[in-house]
């Protein structure tokens, strides 16, 4: 016959007994921390990778602003190609919340191919064809991630470009 300190070690070693309803009794150990060890081990990883998703949306969001605009400055600068400063207003009031964005615009011909081109058209270029005017756009924003990441950059240059030919 097993002595009742034995099996109270016993008890005690595999955890608690627990009898079920409808059946033979099973040993059960107890699980009340792993939970909570669990969360700690898995929660700065998680952290990180919500953090990162953050950053990656914000820069892709810039990079969108930063190209529309430049679009928006072509867009009014073919209604009205000698207005660079209308241009330049027509890129940063289209992107109000990219801090430091800023917009050249330029005008000038090329032919029709799109090669030989030539800013300001001062003396066309020399093509087979007639030569067309175009108007073009250039904005850039600088980037800076929320957290500065290991071996990442401190800031990232964005930039949009956007060309267009008119009809004078």
């Amino acid at each position: 016959m097993k002595s009742k300190s034995r099996r109270v070690t016993k008890e005690l070693w595999f955890g608690l007994i627990r009898r079920p309803q409808w059946g033979r009794a099973a040993l059960v150990r107890s699980e009340y921390g792993t939970s909570l060890l669990e969360l700690a081990i898995v929660l700065p990883f998680l952290l990180l990778l919500v953090l990162g998703a953050i950053d990656f949306g914000r820069a892709y969001y810039l990079s969108i602003e930063v190209a529309n605009a430049a679009r928006a400055g072509v867009q009014y600068g073919v209604r009205n190609p000698s207005d660079f400063v209308g241009m330049q207003n027509a890129a940063t009031s289209d992107a109000p919340d990219v801090p430091g964005l800023t917009a050249t615009p330029a005008w000038g011909c090329e032919c029709s191919d799109g090669t030989n081109s030539v800013l300001g058209c001062s003396s066309p270029p020399a093509c087979a064809g007639n030569p067309v005017d175009f108007v073009e756009v250039t904005t850039s924003a600088t980037y800076a991630p929320i957290i500065p990441w290991p071996g990442g950059p401190l800031s990232i240059p964005m930039s949009g470009r956007a060309k267009m030919r008119t009809d004078q």
